[in-house]
């Protein structure tokens, strides 16, 4: 696309300073992240598998930049990295992925917080690291990992890390624990449309949501503006059926939220999940709240692709990427990052 963002390492993170003596720089700071960066996607741990990428792929580095004096060792990598600013690297990461969303037109972003995988000292009072993020589905990326406090308050770490993000013509979703009015108006904020889960919480929601659906159970769907579609599938040794209900009346939305509490609320939907596992059938139904028009089919997909970040995304960074490994390293919080 020649008219929109710029999608290129250099561009983005080409205002990067460190303080590095001059007399000893012998390899451009761009050039090292721009190895670094390469090298972690093609499955590097950290520094010395940098050295070890870099030779073996050198004729493709050296078409993105000039290498004056070789391929950096691992120890230069390690001392470039660990002086990067935090704030201005993250900063370059969400500009450059924002052009490479435009670029690919993602779709999906999934929020959501998460325990690393032993990331935990308790030799050392080291309590486990909480991480919140959001899964680009299109993408197959983790956009603006946090790295919290063991007591910070999730809840209002997702608005704060929703400001961080393009929104714009994005469709988000989150959990139960986020369906907060805070939550919906920054993503109002952004131009962006969602898919909010309601359990417990909060509890007049939640029994707004039951009522509604049971009314319309009850009636069959008649005279109601609703929408359906349904899976059925065999997946690891069980059945599974999946039965999606939209509703988008306006009578039935203003008694969901008679204070107009949810901004700019467009549906509420319901999925009833059927199971069969050695023989012994359950059934589970779930509700949500959304800004999207009521089309029982997108609803179905984004309400199943919000389990990328609980399945796919925890995979990618604890077993592909191994993040817990990198944050016990001297240079944990450029490897977490990358």
């Amino acid at each position: 696309m020649s008219d929109g963002p710029v999608a290129s390492i250099a561009t983005h993170f080409g205002h990067l300073r460190a303080p590095r003596v001059a007399r000893t720089r012998a390899h451009n700071l761009l050039a090292i992240l721009t190895i670094a960066m390469c090298a972690i996607l093609a499955g590097a741990a950290g520094p010395t598998g940098m050295e070890t990428f870099g030779p073996a792929q050198e004729a493709g580095l050296r078409t993105l930049l000039p290498w004056p004096n070789g391929i950096p060792a691992h120890a230069t990598c390690s001392r470039g990295l660990v002086q990067l600013k935090p704030a201005e690297r993250q900063q370059g990461f969400l500009d450059w992925f924002a052009a490479i969303q435009t670029v690919t037109q993602g779709e999906l972003d999934a929020l959501d917080g998460k325990t690393l995988r032993q990331s935990a000292a308790t030799a050392w009072g080291q309590a486990a690291v909480p991480m919140v993020g959001a899964w680009a589905s299109a993408n197959w990326l983790v956009l603006g990992p946090e790295k919290g406090a063991p007591d910070a308050n999730a809840i209002t770490a997702v608005p704060a890390l929703l400001e961080q993000l393009a929104l714009h013509r994005c469709l988000v979703t989150v959990d139960a624990l986020h369906c907060q009015v805070k939550t919906t108006e920054t993503m109002v904020k952004g131009e962006a449309d969602d898919v909010i889960a309601a359990k417990g919480n909060p509890e007049p929601l939640h029994a707004a949501l039951r009522a509604a659906f049971a009314a319309a159970h009850a009636n069959d769907f008649a005279d109601v503006a609703h929408d359906t579609y349904q899976t059925a599938e065999p997946r690891h040794g069980r059945w599974e059926r999946r039965t999606y209900w939209t509703l988008m009346a306006p009578l039935v939305l203003a008694r969901v939220h008679p204070q107009g509490r949810w901004p700019k609320l467009g549906c509420i939907g319901m999925v009833r999940a059927e199971r069969t596992l050695n023989g012994k059938p359950s059934s589970e139904a779930r509700f949500s709240i959304s800004r999207l028009a009521g089309n029982a089919r997108t609803f179905g997909r984004t309400v199943r692709g919000h389990w990328g970040i609980e399945h796919a995304a925890p995979w990618l960074l604890d077993l592909v990427f191994r993040s817990p490994h990198l944050l016990r390293q001297s240079v944990l919080s450029t490897l977490a990052w990358l």
